[in-house]
């Protein structure tokens, strides 16, 4: 960084950074491209060197100039980490500790803000991108940047820490089941058989625990629908990536600051419904809207995709009871957990172990129960062993058939799951 150079004292840097920003329009900033930005900058850069009476290499002419060029119009100090494809997330804890997650595990790094201000200026401008705002009055916002990542603020005097930016980016890479192989993540057959779930219209719900990769997962699956349905997304902040011709894409609204206009995914469900949709993926259930999804599954709409923040299968299906009781009050227990297992067909199950390693551990099969309950009975699982572990098929057979037949892959079906043909 330019502000750590010897022939440069911070207080000089300060003032020659002030100098270049005082001496250029804001507004016309953000109209120019990052080309057309950085040359212009680089001509004050020069100017302001002039005045001071100072020889800038030209490293150090580059660094301001990107540095100023990334406080007005990008994420500022984080932005190399933005660029940087290996980081899937940067967290910042106030203005002297950025975290980023590679490959699975957090890792701490040398940037930091100048000051308080200088955080709270980016937090600033993140919120009114998306029209809101954050300050005491409304201390914690979500948001989404122009490339899609995933931005949550909490400010004082909700944090301690100061403020608080986590950053979920967005990838533009779409893993597909031959790269999940590659990585240990499933087995051929596994992966086989998802495909085949996926093109026979299958109800799935994948589950797993925060940064498994249930939307990664997601995305996957998505690979395998045909080109020539019509499919409407629902999500809070847009994650998925379909490359469809039929794509509707519709995303939630949080309240205004006077606490109005609020959309949320309930509403964009039973609108969903209006339609006219082959398949609807609801990027991950949290609430009431479990009950109009499962509706939606029971009357026609087969195919549909959805994640469940839950460690295991078992945690999974009672999260989403519980989400059902809440948009079907005066349904019975019994009642609701029939629906549940004659909507879902299939849920899969992801993890990411300590060593950041992520693996899918379980493929069931939902079904009714002998008490009209729901159960999961496993198609695979991952048996962990003191060595390791490794990926087993159960001797279950799945009540999956006719769906496979209609699509035209029941031969395969049969071959993946070593089925006997009767």
């Amino acid at each position: 960084m330019i502000n750590s150079s010897q022939n440069i004292d911070s207080k000089t840097y300060q003032q020659m950074r002030a100098y270049v920003i005082d001496h250029i329009d804001a507004e016309e900033a953000l109209k120019m491209s990052l080309k057309a930005l950085e040359t212009t900058l680089s001509v004050l850069v020069n100017d302001v060197a002039t005045e001071f009476k100072l020889f800038l290499n030209g490293f150090e002419q580059r660094s301001l100039v990107r540095e100023i060029a990334d406080d007005m119009v990008r994420l500022g100090p984080i932005q190399p980490l933005m660029d940087d494809p290996e980081v899937s997330d940067v967290l910042i804890n106030g203005i002297d500790q950025v975290l980023i997650e590679r490959k699975g595990k957090l890792e701490k790094t040398h940037y930091r803000f100048r000051d308080y201000n200088h955080l709270l200026n980016l937090a600033q401008r993140i919120a009114s991108a998306v029209g809101r705002r954050v300050d005491e009055s409304s201390p914690m916002v979500d948001a989404r940047l122009s490339d899609g990542s995933r931005v949550n603020i909490v400010i004082p005097p909700l944090s301690l820490n100061g403020i608080c930016i986590s950053i979920r980016k967005f990838t533009r890479e779409i893993m597909d089941f031959e790269v999940y192989q590659s990585l240990g993540c499933l087995t051929g057959e596994m992966a086989e058989f998802l495909k085949l779930s996926a093109r026979a219209r299958l109800n799935i719900l994948v589950s797993g625990g925060t940064g498994a990769g249930k939307t990664t997962l997601l995305n996957a699956l998505s690979q395998h629908i045909s080109p020539d349905e019509r499919i409407l997304t629902i999500e809070d902040a847009a994650e998925l990536r379909l490359d469809q011709s039929f794509l509707v894409r519709l995303e939630t609204r949080p309240a205004s600051v006077e606490g109005t206009g609020e959309v949320t995914q309930r509403d964009l469900v039973r609108n969903a419904l209006r339609m006219r949709p082959d398949r609807i993926i609801l990027g991950e259930v949290r609430g009431a809207e479990a009950f109009d999804m499962l509706q939606a599954m029971n009357t026609g709409h087969d195919g549909s995709l959805s994640t469940i923040h839950a460690n295991s299968p078992e945690d999974a299906l009672l999260r989403l009871e519980n989400m059902l009781n809440m948009g079907a009050q005066s349904m019975s227990s019994s009642l609701i957990r029939r629906q549940l297992a004659s909507a879902l067909d299939l849920l899969i199950q992801i993890e990411r172990d300590i060593h950041g390693q992520r693996r899918i551990t379980n493929v069931s099969e939902i079904c009714p129960s002998d008490d009209f309950g729901v159960v999961c009975r496993d198609l695979f699982f991952y048996h962990r062993s003191r060595g390791g572990g490794e990926f087993r098929r159960t001797d279950h057979i799945p009540d999956f058939a006719q769906k496979m037949l209609a699509a035209g892959v029941h031969e395969q079906y049969l071959e993946v799951l070593n089925i006997a043909i009767n």
